[in-house]
C-alpha cells in the first residue's frame, strides 16, 4: 500500500497487527467450540482467551517465520509463547487455509464497508450537483462534436445512476465474499466438526461456505475485484468528463483551485485538472487487479497457493486505491465549479446548428421526403459551419425550405426549451430512491 494513496482507516484493516488479531479470534472461537464438543479441555479455552488483549509482536513472528518458512505456524508458535502449555490444543483439526481464507473474508468485508461509505459520499455529492444544475443548459457532444443540448444536471444524474449500480454490485459482492471455511485439510471435515465452522462463522459475522476444498472458492474473490474494477471505471468515466470540460477551449467546468495552489512549475497561469487525472490513474491501478483475480480461480485439485502471492498484493492495494479514489472523487464533485455562462457561449457558438434534427423532422412533417429534408438541412448547416452566420437565417434564405415552411415555423425550431421538456421525467427515474 502506497502511503500517498492510502487512508489510515483502510491501512488499519490490512495491517499485520489487525491480520494477526483476526487469526487469533478465529483460533479462539474454534477452540471455544471444540471444548464445548469435548475435543479439547475447557482449560484450553481460558488459556487462549487470556491473550485477548495481547498486541502481537510482528517482528517476533517474522523472526520465527524466517526459520519455519510458514506464516501460520510462526503465528501459532508466537501465540504459544503467550498462552503456554495449553497452546497444544489450539488449531486442532484446522489447516492454515481455514485461518488465512476466513481472515481474508473478514478483511474484504470490512474493506467493502469502508468503500460503501465512500460510494455514499460520491452519490450524495452527485445528487446535490445534479439538482443544482438541473436546468443549466449546455451543448451535448457526440464524437467530441457539438450535437444537441443537454444540461449539466443530466450529466451529474447520469454518473449518479452509474455509481448507484456500482453500489448495488458492491453490496452483493460484499455478501458473497463474507464466508467462513473451517473444514480442515482438503475440506472434508475429517478432523474438525462442521459445528466448529458454524460457530466461528457466527462469531465473526460471516456466512458458512457451503463447500470448500482446502480453500474458499476463488470465483467469489474474482467477482469482488471485478466489482471494484467497475466502480473504478465509473470514477474514470466521471473524471474524463471533467477533464474534457476543463480544457481551455471548453471551460464549462473546472476543479476547485484553492488560494496558493500552483498549477505548473514553469507556467504560472495554469490550472490543471490534477485531481481527475490522478483519479484516472488510480482507476487503472484498481482495474489491474481484475485479471489476476480471475486467474486465481483455477487452482490445482483441492488446493495450491498460486493465488496467495497475488492476493497479498491486490487485496490491500485494490481496496486501498479505490477507497482513496472514492473520497477524492467525492471531494472533487463537491468542489467542482460550473461556468453556466460559458456553457451558454459554447451552445451559441455554432450558429444554432444543434437544432438540425428538429428541422429535419419538421420538414418531413411538412411533406418533404426524409432524403430531401436531410439534404436541405445539411446544406444550410454546412454553410453555417463553413461561412458562419446563423442557421435560422440561412434557412430563411433558402427557397426550397421556405416553399415548405414559413419563417415562423422555422424560428419555432430554435426554441431551446424543446430539448428540456423531459428533464423532470429523467430525474424522477434516476432519483426514485
Amino acid at each position: 500500500m502506497i502511503p500517498r494513496y492510502t487512508r489510515p482507516q483502510m491501512a488499519a484493516i490490512w495491517s499485520d497487527q489487525n491480520k494477526y488479531k483476526i487469526w487469533y479470534l478465529i483460533e479462539a472461537h474454534a477452540t471455544e467450540k471444540l471444548a464445548e464438543l469435548g475435543v479439547v479441555p475447557q482449560s484450553a479455552v481460558a488459556a487462549v482467551w487470556s491473550a485477548k488483549d495481547v498486541e502481537f509482536d510482528v517482528e517476533r513472528i517474522n523472526e520465527i517465520e524466517a526459520e519455519v518458512k510458514h506464516d501460520v505456524i510462526a503465528f501459532l508458535t508466537h501465540l504459544g509463547e503467550h498462552v503456554g502449555e495449553q497452546s497444544r490444543f489450539v488449531h486442532q483439526g484446522l489447516t492454515s487455509s481455514d485461518v488465512l481464507d476466513t481472515c481474508l473474508a473478514v478483511q474484504m468485508r470490512d474493506s467493502a464497508d469502508l468503500l460503501l461509505q465512500g460510494m455514499d459520499r460520491v452519490l450524495a455529492a452527485l445528487k446535490t450537483r445534479a439538482l443544482e444544475h438541473k436546468f443549466t443548459v449546455c451543448i451535448g457532444r457526440s464524437h467530441g462534436i457539438h450535437a444537441e443540448p443537454t444540461t449539466m444536471g443530466l450529466k451529474f444524474a447520469r454518473f449518479y445512476a452509474e455509481f448507484k449500480r456500482g453500489r448495488a454490485r458492491l453490496v452483493a459482492a460484499r455478501d458473497e465474499i463474507a464466508t467462513c471455511a473451517i473444514s480442515g485439510a482438503i475440506g472434508t471435515f475429517a478432523n474438525i466438526d462442521p459445528r466448529v465452522e458454524e460457530h466461528v462463522a457466527s462469531a465473526m459475522g460471516l456466512a458458512v461456505e457451503p463447500i470448500s476444498t482446502q480453500v474458499i472458492p476463488r470465483d467469489r474473490h474474482a467477482n469482488y475485484f471485478a466489482t471494484l474494477g467497475l466502480i473504478a471505471s465509473a470514477i474514470e468515466n466521471l473524471a474524463v468528463e471533467v477533464r474534457h470540460l476543463q480544457r481551455s477551449e471548453v471551460r464549462e467546468a473546472q476543479e476547485f483551485f484553492s488560494k496558493g495552489q500552483k498549477g505548473s512549475s514553469a507556467m504560472p497561469h495554469k490550472r490543471n485538472p490534477i485531481l481527475t487525472e490522478n483519479l484516472t490513474g488510480l482507476a487503472r491501478l484498481v482495474r489491474s487487479a481484475v485479471i489476476p483475480a480471475m486467474e486465481n480461480v483455477a487452482l490445482w485439485h483441492e488446493r495450491d497457493i498460486s493465488h496467495s502471492s497475488v492476493e497479498r498484493g491486490i487485496g490491500p492495494d485494490a481496496n486501498g486505491h479505490l477507497d482513496f479514489a472514492l473520497q477524492r472523487c467525492a471531494g472533487m464533485v463537491e468542489g467542482l465549479i460550473v461556468h453556466a455562462d460559458r456553457c451558454q457561449e459554447n451552445l451559441d457558438a455554432q450558429g444554432g446548428i444543434h437544432n438540425s434534427q428538429r428541422l429535419l423532422l419538421a420538414l418531413t412533417q411538412a411533406g418533404v421526403s426524409r432524403e430531401d429534408s436531410y439534404r436541405l438541412v445539411q446544406r444550410n448547416a454546412m454553410k453555417t459551419w463553413d461561412e458562419g452566420g446563423q442557421l435560422v437565417d440561412h434557412l430563411k434564405a433558402d427557397a426550397e425550405v421556405t416553399a415548405k415552411m414559413t419563417n415562423a415555423q422555422i424560428e419555432a425550431c430554435f426554441d431551446e426549451a424543446y430539448h428540456l421538456k423531459h428533464v423532470d421525467t429523467i430525474f424522477a427515474r434516476v432519483f426514485a430512491d
